[in-house]
């Protein structure tokens, strides 16, 4: 017997939950499986959702119509907004989530999502016909058939866990590996690599000497990652702590070296350069007596405790004794020690810009299988794929967002025209328009565009078109309103700011890196009736309106080298040449031009070893 759906996801983490909500959301009737149905979405490293351009692909997330921001509102324990002393582009959200409640909202959403239906059970094989994906079949015979399958299976395929000599077989511990996907993919020409992750030791809070460690409180203002989230918090808010190994510590982790599986060739995949577990600090770093160690709650009842900065697969007996000479954790207790993961992944180059591999129609990938790391952006990876894949069923045009419109443009763009080397992690250094791809606009740049695919709710398009008319409204007020000197001149000396000598218009008061709309409105009485007209998000309004007003000049700029760049976009050139008979063209690029097939001049450009005359022969044979 085999059951018909429009869409089959393989694998229920970050990417599966958002590729599946996606396509479901969007009328395709989806199949999500997974082999833990109490296991939806786990946080299988740190219990937190965001970060450092993490967070602004998170917001993304939501602005197209995702659930990530508001599973992670709904969890959070603690929440900050991170680089906050740095410009806006640069201002980064980050959230605690309680981890057993991130699962059970995720859960909630999934089972009273329409026409999205759950399966217990791991994929052994696909059903291929014609280099076109049918369907699958599952360790119990089961066959499902499909118009579209998405694989984001993330450690789990050919997972081998590694704690010092012990090795286990696993996508997560204590959890199965899965087998049969990559031996088939790679028979038929899919290229597949190895990658290894690390986690830390997680430690019973009871055990812990908080009074020796450094408390790091949350924030507790108007920020959230969901757009559509006006609430307070619902759950008590904890506190991360913050200390530091010592020599001794890294004496006893050298001794350990020789047992580390990192270091004595039992593990022959890459790690995360920009996660590096504490054995790969000691070694990389020689010189440096002390590492910063981040003691993280796992949730709001729990006592259970996650110790960020110190990965590592050293043997169980080496990581307890050194972290018996912390101060703060001299009588500690652990729940499980850390390990590493080798897992399989596919180079990305193989995948279109919708996420669909060139080699089989209506299969994709989306997540670590692609070679990132890191939650949110295997859930930016996630939603496109869904919503692609059910393009793929129902007709229209792929859905692509290119560079200067979202950080999820960012990274698929990478990915695909780029490949990896290590496991991709998300940073703001990797986005060349930064200014245009703030936390603060993630709906400005994505929801109409969600809304008219049919992804994005009327509510969300309802609030953008509001804030949108508020933030309008505001500039124009301050562009038009006269400010005198007389009424505000000793407002602004308590404000620690220059008096005025004549009068100006509001916007160029706004102007100062001294002022704010806020501090400002305390001194003119029609600033505040203007601010009183808002009635949601008032706070994110004004934050907003600031941003426009005081980097004008710089978005603006921005934009119009973004322009400049577009035109080479809109340069078409995929399926137009043999590179391989370009004979002006170097031997590296015709190498790479006919492994990656790039869609257009812009992408050809950013392969890596494509050279500016490369470029100049491509345009010349476009007729450009």
């Amino acid at each position: 017997m085999t059951f018909k759906y429009d869409v089959i996801v393989v694998g229920a983490g970050h990417a599966g939950c958002e590729a599946a909500c996606a396509a479901a959301n969007l009328g395709s009737k989806t199949l999500l499986i997974t082999m833990d149905m109490n296991k939806i979405a786990q946080m299988s490293c740190n219990p937190a959702i965001g970060g450092i351009a993490k967070g602004q692909i998170v917001r993304e997330i939501d602005a197209l119509g995702g659930n990530t921001g508001i599973v992670t509102d709904k969890t959070a324990i603690q929440f900050r907004m991170l680089n906050r002393s740095k410009g806006p582009a640069m201002w980064s959200p980050r959230a605690q989530s309680d981890r057993e409640k991130f699962i059970h909202t995720w859960r909630e959403i999934i089972e009273n999502t329409d026409n999205l239906y759950l399966w217990q059970d791991s994929v052994k094989e696909l059903v291929i016909k014609n280099n076109t994906v049918t369907g699958v079949l599952t360790n119990m015979d089961v066959q499902f058939s499909a118009k579209s399958v998405v694989i984001t299976s993330g450690t789990f395929m050919n997972g081998l866990i590694h704690i010092g000599k012990t090795q286990l077989r696993g996508g997560r511990i204590s959890e199965p590996a899965s087998y049969g996907i990559t031996e088939q993919l790679s028979e038929l020409g899919i290229t597949v690599g190895r990658m290894k992750t690390g986690t830390p030791v997680r430690i019973d809070g009871r055990s812990v000497h908080f009074e020796l460690m450094a408390e790091q409180l949350g924030e507790n203002d108007f920020h959230k990652f969901s757009y559509l989230d006006f609430e307070p918090r619902k759950l008590k808010q904890q506190s991360c702590w913050a200390t530091y190994t010592n020599e001794e510590v890294h004496r006893i982790l050298r001794q350990g070296l020789p047992d580390s599986p990192l270091f004595n060739g039992q593990i022959k995949s890459i790690g995360p350069r920009y996660c590096p577990s504490i054995e790969t600090k000691i070694v990389t770093f020689p010189d440096k007596t002390e590492h910063q160690l981040f003691l993280e709650p796992e949730g709001e009842t729990t006592r259970e405790f996650y110790l960020n900065g110190f990965s590592s697969s050293l043997p169980l007996e080496i990581q307890l004794n050194a972290l018996q000479k912390i101060p703060a954790f001299k009588d500690i207790q652990i729940y499980r020690p850390g390990y590493a993961i080798e897992y399989d992944y596919f180079d990305p180059t193989q995948l279109l810009h919708n996420l669909e591999t060139k080699k089989i129609k209506n299969l994709f990938f989306a997540g670590q299988v692609n070679g990132t790391t890191g939650y949110e952006e295997a859930a930016g990876q996630g939603i496109i794929a869904g919503i692609n894949a059910h393009i793929n069923c129902h007709g229209g045009n792929p859905f692509i967002l290119a560079r200067n419109e979202a950080y999820i443009g960012v990274l698929i763009d990478d990915l695909v025209t780029k490949g990896v080397d290590e496991p991709y992690r998300m940073f703001t250094s990797r986005a060349e328009y930064r200014i245009l791809l703030r936390q603060d606009d993630a709906d400005m740049r994505l929801t109409e565009k969600s809304y008219n695919l049919g992804l994005a709710s009327t509510q969300r398009h309802s609030l953008l078109i509001e804030k949108k008319e508020h933030i309008n409204h505001l500039i124009e007020f301050a562009k038009n309103y006269s400010v005198k000197p007389q009424y505000i001149n000793s407002g602004l000396e308590q404000l620690g700011t220059s008096p005025l000598k004549q009068g100006i218009k509001l916007i160029d008061l706004i102007l100062r890196p001294q002022l704010s709309i806020s501090k400002i409105a305390e001194l003119i009485p029609a600033l505040h009736k203007e601010i009183d007209k808002i009635k949601n998000r008032k706070d994110e309004i004004i934050e907003a309106t600031e941003i426009r007003i005081k980097y004008e000049g710089y978005i603006d700029r921005e934009k119009m080298i973004a322009d400049k760049i577009s035109r080479l976009e809109n340069i078409r050139i995929k399926g137009k040449f043999d590179y391989n008979s370009i004979k002006q063209l170097s031997t590296e690029a015709r190498q790479k031009l006919d492994k990656i097939d790039p869609e257009t001049i812009a992408q050809a450009a950013r392969i890596p070893g494509i050279s500016p005359s490369d470029i100049n022969i491509l345009l010349v044979l476009s007729g450009r």
